[in-house]
């Protein structure tokens, strides 16, 4: 007798509030500025830490400038957009 297989129901849907990245991209940056400005008051002579954190600031601004745009490509309906972006 041949078995009859099923897959699996698919999950649900991520809550809007959960699948929204904007918080966590933004809240990263803010943390990487954070500490840039502790490592400036209290670490100044520490100059690799100091320059961590500057960058990983200015590539959150970067990386958060990027998504917005993909999705504004996305809410254009441009063919090279990302996929799944639009709210």
């Amino acid at each position: 007798m041949a078995e009859q297989t099923q897959s699996p129901p698919a999950p649900p849907p991520l809550p809007a509030r959960l699948a929204d990245p904007v918080p966590a991209i933004a809240g990263g940056t803010a943390l990487w500025f954070l500490a840039f400005l502790v490592v400036l008051l209290f670490f100044r002579e520490r100059t690799t830490l100091l320059w961590t954190c500057l960058s990983g600031g200015g590539l959150g601004l970067l990386g958060y400038g990027i998504f917005r745009w993909q999705r504004s490509a996305a809410r254009r309906g441009s063919r090279t957009a990302q996929q799944g972006l639009v709210e």
